[in-house]
């Protein structure tokens, strides 16, 4: 039977193969460098992720290689430069709650980190993890598999992390800087983004202001650190059941509010730590015949694209996840080139819709 002959591999196909092939991809590095109007040499460095390079001219350039459908031999590129080029990104899970991957805020701080990491030539290797085993983010990089690790959360083990920047391994959190840090992290202001919600609530009329979200998380406790200084600059005493300690998890936090209710727990809004949470709220406040914002106003967090589409819309603490993704990874390769870690907190701001009383 007559079969049609394979494709020979690379490795093997004849001298002349691969003389016209390297001819024809220098042909098209001097078509980027044209149309770039850099060199080559610079069009080279810039596919490379090459730091010799801006990252005006590393997009600029990236850009071009893919509408000329221009693609790095990424493995033999690894060869001849001994440099890993992948990353491992890795998304911790509650082992009792088990947030789903699907969460709009990971996929959106995902989908930011993972253009970054191509901007620079760079794979993405994303996993999982057991948040109570957060040591085990680091085992692709002890396997050499990965120059370096982001981490997207710090969930309650601080020391975990520490321990790993102990053995400079290179990392960057998302998340929220603490005392005593010895690891890099990149997060959004969460003490003053629980102010701004909760000023926000005060400021229209609400005196009895539930905080629902667990304090246990450091970007949660600060979160709840702002709601007090917004309670305290307004003269209202918090009271203990107002506090619904739950993790980012639908479920749960439906159950938790339905149980508030059924208590005879008074209270007039909510700041909700995600937008999932506040989307929740809105549905456990529906389900006694009240009405949002009327009744109850409601805050998220996040600013997820179904914040702005959700009935009503919702008032939201909106986070720049689409420039954390680029300041991650700057952290990230300054440490790959050695560079000591720098912390980033970068500025929040709150987005007023139909989901609070203004």
């Amino acid at each position: 039977m007559n079969r049609a002959k394979r494709a020979e591999p690379t490795a093997l196909q004849s001298p002349a193969r691969q003389a016209a092939d390297k001819d024809r991809r220098r042909l098209q590095m001097a078509d980027i460098a044209r149309l770039a109007g850099v060199s080559v040499s610079t069009v080279s460095r810039a596919l490379s992720g090459s730091e010799l390079v801006n990252a005006e001219t590393r997009v600029r350039v990236v850009e071009l290689a893919r509408s000329l459908n221009y693609t790095i031999n990424q493995g033999a590129q690894n060869l001849r430069l001994q440099k890993n080029r992948t990353v491992a990104v890795v998304v911790p899970y509650d082992s009792a709650s088990r947030q789903h991957i699907s969460d709009p805020f990971f996929l959106a701080i995902v989908g930011s980190l993972a253009d970054a990491l191509t901007d620079r030539g760079y794979e993405m290797l994303l996993s999982r993890v057991d948040a109570d085993k957060l040591d085990a983010a680091s085992a692709p990089y002890d396997a050499g598999r990965v120059a370096g690790v982001i981490i997207i959360g710090q969930w309650r083990h601080h020391d975990l992390l520490n321990e790993m920047a102990a053995r400079h391994v290179p990392l960057v959190v998302w998340g929220a800087e603490m005392p005593q840090q010895l690891y890099c992290t990149v997060g959004g202001d969460n003490r003053d983004g629980g102010y701004q919600a909760t000023r926000h609530l005060i400021k229209g009329g609400r005196r009895r202001v539930l905080f629902l979200g667990d304090p246990q998380l450091p970007e949660v406790r600060q979160r709840h650190q702002g709601y007090l200084d917004a309670l305290k600059e307004a003269g209202i005493q918090p009271e203990r059941q107002w506090l619904l300690d739950v993790p980012f998890e639908e479920a749960t936090a439906r159950r938790r509010l339905d149980e508030t209710y059924r208590d005879g727990v008074v209270f007039d809004s909510v700041v909700a730590c995600s937008d999932l949470l506040a989307l929740q709220a809105v549905r456990a406040v529906r389900a006694t015949g009240r009405c949002v914002p009327s009744d109850v106003s409601v805050t998220g967090y996040d600013d997820a694209p179904l914040a702005a589409w959700s009935d009503p819309p919702l008032t939201t603490v909106h986070q720049p996840v689409g420039e954390a993704g680029k300041l991650i990874v700057e952290a990230l390769m300054a440490q790959i080139d050695g560079q000591p870690p720098r912390s980033r907190t970068m500025p929040v701001k709150l987005v007023v819709r139909k989901s609070t009383v203004t």
